[in-house]
């Protein structure tokens, strides 16, 4: 039987909305989410289905970097919004977390390593 080769993270930023229960979507975050996709993530956090949500979440597990407007992003789409929505954010990475907290992520959603 063959070894499975090493996780390797897209060299891009990978967002993608998984909305298989549309009272639960989730949003996929992948790579190194920088500058340049920006403004992706705030048409993504602003359009149904997460925008209409009432708990989302956000999977952050092949995540290598977060640019700071970014999280900040996040932060905005978790607080401005019609209704107050439940936020968890799943498997982010030490720096990854440290760069939510920096953003005051951690204020309005649940991290889970």
């Amino acid at each position: 039987m063959a070894a499975e080769p090493p996780f390797e993270p897209p060299l891009g930023p990978v967002l993608t909305v998984s909305a298989t229960d549309v009272r639960l979507p989730e949003l996929i975050l992948a790579g190194d989410i920088g500058a340049e996709a920006l403004r992706d993530l705030e048409e993504v956090l602003g359009a149904p289905p997460l925008h209409t949500a009432t708990a989302w979440t956000v999977d952050m597990s092949q995540v290598t970097r977060i640019d700071l407007a970014c999280a900040y992003a996040l932060l905005r789409g978790a607080t401005l919004r019609p209704e107050p929505a439940e936020l968890t954010i799943r498997g982010p990475r030490r720096a990854v977390q440290r760069i939510l907290r920096n953003a005051g992520l951690d204020v309005v959603a649940v991290i889970e390593e």
